[in-house]
């Protein structure tokens, strides 16, 4: 069924809530585990269809946050999916009290009843206009960012359309560019701080009447996050910190002597190249065609999926006025079908967003077969293992979108790969600075970043950019108001591809094989159950990043023109 034909109707919620009523006193009464399990598949039916819809409702205010219709039924989610979060939540306390646990958990898996149970410790009935509250402030951070209207180069642009000039070959075009950008945020930095001061005060307060100490300790339960913690993610980013850092300030030097330049400012870190970075020789339906190619000749199990998402119109790829900025891709349950939003603007990160969510596309097609919601994604940490990896899979393939400026395409991806991590690492400290310490101002919270620039991209230079030099660099970063404590995930992940891609250089089979066994396992099991099963090393292994390192500066290092 195309997107287009999939029919959009608003649950009744009422209606909703009755039949969950009805079918958990069923459940509790069930005299078997195989009843129970009859009645989780009627319970999973219901949630399939409300979450449907919720998810379509998603899709259409990312493609038009504009349109009013849009507008209203996103309100209706952001004010009642904390409703139906205690659904959920009135489900996982039954199942969780079952007198059939040990057998469902034979059936069904233990990781169900993992997440069941941190669940459980990041909702009650009591803080749902909180979370009513904070539903509503990321959307008005969605609509804020997609209402920018940038006048540059004779047109009106939203962000992701002004991105080509980020990276002109023509300094004074990127310079001018950078300019006009974070003077659309100078101008609603007041408004983006108080969206931010509102979403701590609404954290912290749901944190502290759940019985958390702070935001930071429900954050990670509402990431699912079963086996690690705070503490083993210091180490990691200390570890970033340690063997990343000095490898990617160097990897600046470099660039700034190949785009001769004596000084590296923020607006040249961009461009890769003197004559220009490697960007795709055409636009969507030449890029789409040749990711068909692609796919078809990787294996049978990505030709059969990405025919699928074609034929069926599960891609919505390029930017446009109105549209949110951003790339993601989401899953509908009731029609098994995974949906990809992105902005192409024809830049390299068309590429590589189209490989990345299609990691993720590809995972949940190739999971589709479970009947557990929970499964349909892994945690997120897990799932970005196939976003990420998949980007460096399809190499063999990148001259079909590249031609000649394919080793261009492949030296640059490598090295803001490597660079992300830093980056990622500060954003995920930075989230557990303000969080740890909610009472910041908005200026003491810039002055925070500003350290950890020094920290982690001590390189950067924001030359006379009065936004950046007071701090303000993180207010573009989406996943800082909508997705707390979802940054450093990337990291993790980004470690495992690099992995993917060490392996598929010294046997493209076998590392074929471990992916897509890790794709099938859904969200079966938690993120370093996972990362065992692919055949990975746990990005926490002390030593691992110093390792990863060395072999990404070895393979730079054969890329003798650059």
């Amino acid at each position: 069924m195309k997107f287009s034909e999939i029919k959009y109707t608003r649950p009744n919620l009422t209606s909703v809530e009755t039949n969950f009523a009805e079918l958990l006193s069923s459940f509790e009464k069930a005299n078997s585990t195989q009843k129970q399990l009859e009645i989780i598949t009627q319970i999973n039916n219901s949630r399939n269809h409300f979450e449907s819809m919720m998810t379509i409702a998603s899709i259409n205010y990312s493609l038009d946050s504009s349109n009013e219709k849009n507008s209203e039924e996103q309100d209706f989610f952001d004010e009642n999916s904390p409703r139906y979060q205690n659904l959920i939540n009135k489900y996982y306390k039954t199942i969780l009290n079952s007198k059939f646990r040990n057998e469902l958990e034979k059936e069904i898996g233990k990781q169900l009843f993992s997440i069941a149970d941190l669940s459980l410790k990041t909702f009650n009935e009591s803080v749902m206009p909180l979370l009513q509250q904070e539903n509503k402030l990321c959307s008005e951070y969605t609509k804020l960012l997609a209402s920018a209207k940038i006048t540059f180069d004779g047109k009106e642009l939203n962000l992701s359309q002004l991105d080509p000039y980020l990276s002109s070959v023509d300094r004074s075009v990127r310079k001018n560019a950078n300019t006009a950008k974070y003077i659309f945020f100078e101008t609603n930095a007041a408004s983006l701080d108080s969206l931010f001061d509102e979403l701590i005060k609404t954290r912290n307060e749901i944190a502290k009447q759940l019985g958390f100490k702070n935001f930071v300790e429900l954050g990670y339960a509402r990431m699912l996050r079963g086996d690690y913690n705070a503490e083993m993610v210091k180490s990691y980013r200390n570890q970033i910190a340690e063997h990343i850092v000095p490898v990617a300030s160097e990897l600046r030097k470099k660039q700034a002597k190949r785009i001769r330049l004596d000084k590296l400012f923020y607006y040249d870190e961009s461009l890769y190249y003197l004559d220009g970075n490697a960007n795709p020789k055409g636009e969507e339906k030449w890029i789409v065609n040749h990711a068909k190619t692609m796919y078809k000749e990787l294996s049978k199990e990505t030709e059969t999926f990405f025919n699928f998402m074609i034929d069926n119109e599960l891609m919505d790829l390029t930017a446009r006025k109105g549209k949110a900025t951003g790339g993601y891709c989401t899953y509908i349950p009731e029609a098994k079908s995974p949906y990809i939003f992105s902005n192409f603007n024809g830049t390299t990160h068309d590429i590589v967003v189209l490989t990345h969510e299609a990691g993720h596309a590809f995972q949940c097609f190739e999971s589709r077969s479970f009947t557990l919601p929970e499964y349909n994604f892994p945690t997120y940490e897990a799932c970005e293992i196939h976003s990420m990896s998949m980007e460096f899979l399809t190499y063999p393939w990148m001259h079909l979108f590249f031609e000649e400026t394919t080793e261009k395409f492949m030296h640059s991806h490598i090295c803001k790969a490597l660079q992300f991590l830093p980056y990622g690492a500060a954003v995920d400290e930075f989230q557990h600075i303000v969080y740890d310490e909610p009472n910041l101002t908005p200026k003491q919270r810039r002055e925070k970043w500003l350290e950890l620039e020094k920290k982690y991209v001590p390189h950067k230079d924001n030359e006379d950019c009065a936004f950046l030099n007071s701090g303000g660099f993180w207010q573009q970063q989406r996943h800082i108001y909508e997705s707390p404590f979802y940054y450093i995930d990337y990291t993790l992940a980004q470690v495992c591809a690099f992995e993917f891609w060490k392996k598929a250089s010294e046997n493209r089979e076998n590392a074929w094989k471990d992916y897509l066994h890790l794709c099938q396992q859904g969200g079966s099991q938690s993120f370093l159950e996972l990362v065992k099963e692919a055949n990975l090393t746990s990005p926490f292994k002390k030593g691992l990043l110093k390792e990863i390192a060395i072999y990404v500066k070895s393979e730079l290092d054969k890329f003798k023109q650059f």
